[in-house]
């Protein structure tokens, strides 16, 4: 069992890989610099199929590769905050236009409904929960970003999109997400590690004390992505390619994959 974050520059993109060969992909960004498409990587490894597509957050990078991961294999499931309707999506790209991303994903959420009967693929030694703010109680889209928590082999991942403060505070009222953020494992930085996406009270109130941050992002571009001191000191740190680390950054460390071995696991 593995979960890779691929090194998709300000945006998102990973895949976890279970024992019994089902896959769930959490966004599906791209690297423009390298040229890396996620359907592409998955036609390449031999995988003309994908269980289940997560997508955190309602914005083009997070969305940029699906042209393509839909033109290679067959995606089956999509998982999403099901708050925002696909005319809804529409509305709030109506002010900074709307990538050819976005464009694929309304219409896949237009024809993904999941019937009745549809039962949802079986992920082997995982548990999944979704957490979200509905619309209209929150009209942006980072507010809206649907949190993802995984736990794979026992070990607890939390993918919160782009959630900032005030999206995390709503979040918090809930009793079941309080439980999950207390015992994180792995974080991934909300926003790419940029300071709106931190609450501090998901840490200092909450008790969340991660072994591993992880920030999905590019080379220094904004002041806000300087928050790589604040993360170091919330998490234990563990064991990363012959050295203790706290932060791991695709923009440093390129690809990660977490492994999952004989009840052991480990990044590397």
């Amino acid at each position: 069992m593995e979960l890779k974050i691929f090194d998709v520059e300000h945006g998102a993109c990973a895949l976890l890989t279970c024992d019994n060969g089902t896959r769930l992909m959490i966004d599906c960004g791209h690297n423009g610099d390298t040229g890396w498409r996620p359907g592409r990587y998955l036609r390449d490894q031999g995988i003309s199929r994908l269980e289940m597509l997560a997508i955190t957050n309602y914005d083009e990078d997070h969305v940029s590769g699906l042209p393509d991961l839909l033109g290679n294999v067959d995606v089956e499931w999509l998982w999403r905050n099901r708050s925002v309707t696909p005319y809804t999506i529409c509305q709030l790209k109506s002010e900074d236009g709307m990538g050819r991303g976005i464009e694929a994903l309304v219409g896949m959420a237009s024809s993904y409904t999941g019937g009745t009967e549809a039962t949802p693929p079986r992920f082997l030694g995982v548990e999944r929960q979704a957490f979200y703010n509905d619309y209209p109680e929150f009209d942006d889209e980072n507010n809206l970003s649907m949190v993802v928590h995984l736990r794979i082999a026992g070990i607890n991942f939390l993918f919160p999109g782009d959630l900032e403060s005030s999206g995390w505070k709503a979040l918090l009222s809930q009793r079941g997400f309080q439980k999950v953020v207390s015992e994180t494992h792995v974080l991934i930085a909300s926003h790419h590690g940029r300071e709106n996406g931190i609450c501090a009270e998901v840490f200092d109130t909450y008790g969340c004390n991660p072994y591993y941050v992880v920030i999905s992002d590019k080379g220094y571009m904004y002041d806000t992505q300087k928050t790589v001191p604040y993360y170091r000191s919330k998490a234990r740190g563990g064991p990363f390619r012959g050295e203790t680390r706290q932060v791991l950054t695709t923009r440093n460390d390129g690809r990660i994959a977490f492994v999952f071995q004989n009840g052991q696991w480990w990044p590397q």
